[in-house]
């Protein structure tokens, strides 16, 4: 019978498995590799889009298929594309673009490979976009689009981003998606700015899609998983996971739903823990 507790890790990116600087501990990377070729099941589940993604799926150099816009859709490395897509629908997308007109505040719109999004008009709203991959300017009809798998708001407007999301609610009553939200400033890029966001998807079951995958490609049930995350869009994993565990940098909310605290995401916590959980060793057998 095997000794190994878990047959899975599940990593968000920012915050998480990304330091601050975006580069991923080396002994964390290491472990990581090692638990992989041992036969656990390396998984990648972040907010971000596959243009913003890849580059770190590149840099971990483990090839299982990732999910991202928090679980609207699954990447395949190996393939280089799209595994699943799910798309907002398109009388939705021409609400949010309306509010967002009515009410003074950015869209950006992303589709596969592409981000559409208006001339920013304060520095902030530059700022916001100016790392954005594969970012197009357009005119305001041009975001009208069939295909889109995220609309992201950016609003200085608003006290916080609870009170973003509940006049967003208030304005679009029977909203059918899944938001996520959050002050830009809890990025490490942003730290100064006052933009808050709402990121609008597709309705899905946020990051625990990860699970869906873990079942039924690799046979993974969801308490043979370790889920690592620091954010509020990790909660979905934490609920689900085996073993949730939170970043010593992360919010009070996912510290209070994880089981352990680890160190901080600019060490080599994760490797650390990889490595005490035996993740990174074959597994012994018995009679």
């Amino acid at each position: 019978m095997s000794e190994r507790a878990y047959d899975a890790i599940l990593l968000d990116l920012d915050g998480t498995l990304l330091s601050d600087s975006g580069t991923i501990h080396p002994y964390t990377r290491e472990r990581l590799h090692a638990a992989s070729e041992c036969g656990v099941t390396v998984m990648i589940a972040t907010g971000r889009s596959e243009t913003t993604a890849i580059p770190v799926i590149e840099q971990l150099g483990i090839e299982t298929p990732a999910v991202i816009y928090n679980g609207a859709a699954v990447y395949c490395p190996s393939e280089r594309r799209l595994l699943e897509e799910r798309n907002l629908d398109r009388a939705l997308l021409e609400r949010l673009i309306d509010y967002a007109e009515q009410h003074d505040h950015l869209p950006v719109v992303m589709c596969p490979e592409t981000k559409l999004a208006l001339t920013p008009r304060r520095d902030a709203e530059r700022i916001a976009l100016h790392d954005m991959s594969k970012l197009r300017i357009v005119e305001p009809a041009a975001l009208r689009v069939d295909r889109s798998i995220r609309v992201s708001l950016f609003s200085s407007a608003h006290p916080n981003a609870d009170a973003f999301v509940a006049d967003l609610k208030a304005n679009i009553p029977d909203l059918d998606a899944y938001l996520t939200w959050f002050p830009l400033n809890l990025l490490p890029e942003h730290r100064e700015s006052d933009l808050l966001v709402i990121d609008v998807q597709p309705r899905c079951e946020g990051k625990a899609e990860a699970f869906r995958l873990l079942e039924t490609r690799y046979g993974i049930s969801p308490s043979r998983t370790v889920a690592f995350g620091d954010a509020g869009n990790d909660l979905p994993m934490f609920e689900r996971a085996g073993l949730a565990i939170a970043m010593e940098n992360a919010v009070p909310e996912a510290k209070e739903a994880a089981h352990r605290v680890i160190g901080a995401n600019d060490t080599e916590t994760i490797g650390v823990l990889v490595a005490e959980l035996g993740l990174d060793r074959q597994p012994t057998t018995g009679r």
